[in-house]
């Protein structure tokens, strides 16, 4: 007997708040990864934590969020909590490999399709293993086309994030990034959602886990803790303090490819050329040099 899926009880609710969860995880995650590229390199791997453990949340906390809203009539459903809170490890594990080969490679070429897979690949699993956690009176099967078109959107919208994440060209770019990310999340999830149906069991058997509801607090209070507090971390970043002139600056490449003279240099400026003449004096010879000869 096949059960009848709702993924929408509560109407347009979750899908929006979701999709705003994953927005918000991907503003905070891709921001940090652009400012990894802005500091020094002893820096720069603790803001690629960051941005991944930033990402990781926000889909997690999308996904449960959307979960909410998903119901099957003939049954109850619940959750195994250790394979849920297993889930949120994967995330921020696959997301956090792919952001650091795009930040210490570049968001170019190989490094950019690599790690881009990655990070799609680990939304991809989180949300699958997030659906193995599911205990109710049936069975899940998927449809294999639909399961494969969601990874493939998952990938590619998180290789385009990526992209612009590695623009460093300021607030709208990252902003523009976590739109095309939470668009990667929401996408794959109710794209793999809608590959989902439930055989029911024909003797129901009660089910184990944490409820919903029992989930519901840790789901909401941890991860938006830690997004806000990343978020503060961000704001207060000295990077942010300063000018558009310092932020440039910073971009640029730390060791010149020209000699640069000192302050106290008379020829400032002029380095490894001959001074112009003065205009209305003449060329001095020096004693014994011959005059050009005329033909």
């Amino acid at each position: 007997m096949e059960g009848t899926v709702d993924g929408f009880s509560y109407g347009l609710v979750t899908p929006v708040v979701a999709y705003l969860m994953a927005c918000l995880g991907g503003a905070l995650g891709l921001r940090c990864t652009t400012r990894s590229l802005l500091v020094a390199h002893s820096w720069r791997p603790g803001w690629l934590a960051l941005g991944s453990a930033a990402i990781g949340s926000g889909i997690w906390t999308m996904h449960f969020i959307a979960m909410m809203g998903f119901t099957v009539q003939e049954t109850p459903i619940t959750y195994d909590r250790l394979t849920t809170f297993a889930s949120l490890a994967v995330a921020i594990v696959m997301v956090g490999v792919g952001i650091f080969i795009v930040g210490y490679r570049g968001a170019s070429g190989t490094a950019l399709f690599t790690g881009g897979t990655i990070t799609g690949l680990g939304i991809a699993s989180m949300h699958y293993l997030g659906m193995a956690g599911m205990r109710l009176g049936g069975r899940l099967q998927y449809n294999t086309l639909t399961v494969a078109a969601s990874v493939v959107i998952a990938v590619v919208a998180a290789i385009a994030a990526l992209w612009a994440a590695g623009q460093v060209r300021g607030f709208l770019w990252s902003l523009g990034a976590s739109l095309v990310m939470g668009l990667a999340v929401s996408g794959m999830h109710y794209t793999g959602m809608a590959a989902v149906s439930v055989h029911l069991h024909s003797t129901p058997s009660p089910s184990a886990g944490g409820s919903s509801a029992e989930l519901l607090a840790p789901l909401m209070i941890g991860p938006l803790a830690f997004l806000l507090l990343s978020g503060v971390i961000v704001m207060v970043d000295p990077l942010m303090l300063l000018g558009k002139a310092d932020l440039k600056a910073a971009a640029r490449p730390r060791t010149p490819s020209y000699p640069v003279p000192r302050s106290g240099d008379r020829q400032y400026g002029h380095v490894g050329r001959r001074a112009p003449a003065r205009p209305g004096r003449r060329s001095r010879r020096r004693p014994g040099a011959r005059a050009p000869q005329k033909w």
